[in-house]
């Protein structure tokens, strides 16, 4: 029953009482509150609570039952037959939820949830679940949580705990950046961004107050050599440049270091994908090379899925601090609940397990992607790593024909135009499609892939074509 229905009474109004309660309802019908076969409170126990007879409220369910609106069953009560009259508007498309409806997704940045073992996914949760309710969080994370993130790191990345550094956990990377730009940033300074880049990096500094500066990449990954020296921090993707998917060689990586410690700033490492290498041993990772200048970012989000919420960050004791303290200002933190999920996950060694699958299920779907492209005449730029490819295009023109092509075909892909800074004065300068190869079940990137390659060969030709001519 519905008794906490927020109907209000004005008895200085000349309408009347009965009327005031059925529009009442009616309101609450239109707006969802209450739904077809919901069961309205009986006319004594609603007059009691308004404080009116409850021959009121017999007149305002006549005049319902009259219109429609509700019915009676015998020894049962009465329902509202009426769905509402009005439902919420839709909320707008997003990049790649609403907008690629009914398309293959070949869009980049999706974790490949076909290979998690759903009866391992399950029992994590049910342990999780057993788990006594908080009556306050940490919020530094679940301190076993944050035990398994440091065995992690140093099973599957290479980097050690020690003294010097203190994990964290967060809700993710992006979320991680904000903290980061609130805790070590003032409103007004700059920070160097690659560019193509991580948009939602950006977007989180630009939520601070900073400013963002694009800096180029190369397939050495960022160009240390045009860093400015106004900024205030570095934020990059070195084991696999976002999207272009290039590895920061050794020497650009030294390079940056030194030129963090003299100018006194942090670099954050963004390491979305680096469990994902399929070819060679990663490079060691900033973090592990400089755990003085570098924050270490991870997620779970590319690794399992983005259901969890849940990532780390690996820092200096003083800046764990300062973003410790942003937490206690603004009362924010990461939910425990999908923290629980990993530390399970990981206790158990499943968590090991996956990433084992995962090396095993996705270089040869990377083959199928490659192969595909190849044979239609395209080049293929990244790493053998990660779970995504480049096709270079010539420009801007041939770039979003590919993409309404796909459309057309029934695929959805990304363009690199969409992932550069969007800064006055600055435009675009490398072009080309993203194609993400995780979201699909291997049966469904079978047809995909080959309608993608048409669709890019048919517009990268054209274009060729053009210009000969």
């Amino acid at each position: 029953m519905l008794d906490d229905l927020p109907l209000a009474l004005d008895r200085d109004l000349a309408v009347p009482l009965s009327v005031q309660v059925a529009d009442g309802l009616r309101a609450a019908a239109a707006t969802g509150m209450l739904r077809a076969r919901d069961r309205l409170p009986a006319t004594r126990a609603l007059a009691l609570r308004l404080g009116v007879s409850r021959t009121v409220i017999t007149a305002a369910y006549d005049q319902l039952h009259a219109e429609g609106w509700i019915a009676g069953r015998r020894g049962s009560g009465t329902y509202l037959t009426t769905a509402p009259a009005t439902v919420p508007a839709p909320l707008p498309a997003r990049h790649g939820v609403d907008e690629y409806s009914g398309l293959y997704d070949l869009l980049p940045g999706a974790p490949c949830v076909e290979a998690i073992d759903r009866p391992a996914w399950r029992r994590a949760w049910r342990a999780a679940a057993d788990s006594a309710p908080l009556v306050r969080k940490d919020r530094a994370g679940d301190r076993e949580f944050r035990a398994a993130v440091a065995e992690h790191l140093l099973r599957h990345r290479g980097l050690a705990a020690s003294s010097t550094t203190t994990v964290l956990a967060t809700a993710g990377t992006s979320s991680a950046v904000g903290e980061l730009a609130a805790a070590l940033m003032r409103p007004g300074d700059a920070v160097a961004i690659e560019d193509p880049g991580y948009q939602r990096a950006a977007g989180a500094f630009r939520a601070a107050g900073i400013a963002v500066r694009p800096i180029p990449v190369d397939a050495d990954g960022l160009r240390v050599d045009l860093l400015p020296r106004d900024i205030a921090a570095v934020y990059c993707t070195p084991a696999h440049q976002y999207p272009i998917g290039s590895r920061m060689q050794a020497e650009r990586r030294v390079r940056l270091i030194e030129f963090a410690r003299e100018a006194g700033i942090p670099i954050f490492e963004d390491d979305y994908d680096g469990e994902l290498r399929y070819d060679t041993a990663p490079l060691p990772l900033l973090a592990a090379m400089a755990p003085d200048v570098v924050v270490h970012l991870g997620t779970t989000s590319k690794i399992l899925t983005p259901a969890l919420g849940v990532g780390w960050l690996v820092a200096a004791p003083w800046i764990a601090e300062a973003v410790l303290a942003h937490r206690d200002r603004t009362g924010t933190g990461p939910g425990p609940a999908g923290q629980r999920v990993v530390t399970e996950l990981a206790r158990t060694g499943d968590l090991s397990r996956h990433l084992r699958r995962l090396r095993r299920i996705l270089p040869p779907r990377r083959e199928l992607a490659v192969r595909t492209l190849r044979a239609s005449g395209l080049a293929v730029l990244g790493d053998d790593a990660g779970s995504h490819v480049v096709v270079p295009l010539p420009n801007a023109e041939t770039e979003a024909r590919a993409i309404a092509a796909g459309r057309v075909a029934g695929v959805a892909l990304d363009g690199l135009a969409r992932h550069h800074l969007d800064v006055p004065g600055h435009r675009p300068h490398t072009f080309g499609i993203t194609l993400g190869y995780t979201a699909l079940d291997r049966s469904d990137l079978a047809v995909a892939m080959p309608l993608a390659a048409r669709c890019l060969a048919e517009q990268d030709h054209a274009d060729s074509g053009t210009a000969r001519s």
